[in-house]
């Protein structure tokens, strides 16, 4: 059995921003040249839950992140590791062994601020000293900015919890996405006829502001404009759950099961509660899809 050679993107890349891509690239482009597997390696939860004790909420989730490298650089595999107790106090020299002889890393590539291994001893130039004495290829990629500002997962977090969507696209790169499996919901918008799809935050990733969001859908290879919530639905007695439910123009289907995308792209408004389900049928079916329309034929 042939044994995989790797040329390894090492991080946590929440959100695939586009720092992040930038080490992508140069992971692909290595791979390439080295005939050799590009792979990213991440970690199940956010270091800091452990680390700082403090829980920080995910921009992606791991499908989505999986999702987000191969759709936009080619990068097919994402090696997920778990961040325990054990891994957290694992000297760094350990971890740096484990990516050469487990993994199988001829090239590692990492961003200027990564540290790794017990009380984050492991850095970059650490690192590059490993790789230089082991033989394996080695990149640090330099900070990205955009305005002025170093592009991090922290920002982009910020601005997704003020529904700031079009600047943490810009700074993410790519339009901020959500995917997952269509939930049955109360199935009042089929009776008032604004159908919606249900979606579920898997645990532990960020809610944007709850409102209502100028959206894209995608499904089986076709891509719809939609109206997508935020929020806890209050005008039909929502309560605690909190639902991506998007209403699909021009589409008319049973989408239960199937796993769809949605991509945001900007605040539309704030969530309501409406004096009656028919004015909210109005709002939606009307002035909400009309903007999303608007949005979209702007050049």
């Amino acid at each position: 059995m042939t044994e995989i050679k790797r040329v390894i993107a090492l991080g946590f890349f929440d959100g695939i921003h586009l720092g992040h891509g930038a080490l992508m690239e140069m992971t692909a482009s290595r791979a390439a040249a080295l005939n050799a597997q590009a792979a990213a390696v991440s970690f199940d939860m956010h270091p800091d839950t452990l680390i700082k004790g403090e829980t920080v909420p995910l921009i992606s989730s791991a499908q989505d992140k999986k999702e987000l490298i191969g759709r936009l650089y080619g990068i097919n595999e994402l090696i997920l590791i778990h961040f325990d107790e054990h891994l957290m106090q694992t000297p760094w020299e350990e971890f740096a062994v484990y990516l050469r002889d487990e993994l199988h890393a001829v090239h590692i590539v990492v961003g200027h601020d990564f540290h790794f291994g017990y009380r984050g001893e492991g850095d970059a130039e650490r690192l590059r000293v490993f790789c230089e004495e082991n033989g394996l290829g080695f990149d640090v990629i330099p900070k990205v900015e955009m305005d002025g500002r170093v592009i991090s997962s922290t920002y982009i977090r910020s601005l997704l919890l003020d529904g700031e969507i079009e600047r943490a696209n810009a700074f993410l790169g790519h339009p901020h996405s959500l995917s997952g499996i269509v939930e049955s919901g109360f199935q009042l918008g089929r009776t008032i006829g604004i159908p919606t799809t249900n979606l579920r935050f898997a645990p532990g990733v960020l809610e944007p502001r709850h409102g209502v969001y100028v959206t894209k859908t995608f499904f089986d290879g076709l891509e719809y404009m939609a109206v997508t919530n935020v929020g806890v639905r209050p005008t039909v007695g929502g309560k605690d759950a909190v639902t991506v439910e998007s209403h699909i123009l021009d589409f008319s289907g049973d989408l239960y099961g199937k796993t769809i995308r949605v991509e945001f792209y900007s605040f539309l408004r704030p969530e309501k509660k409406f004096d009656s389900v028919d004015e909210l049928r109005d709002q939606i079916s009307k002035r909400d899809a009309q903007r999303v329309r608007d949005y979209f034929a702007k050049p």
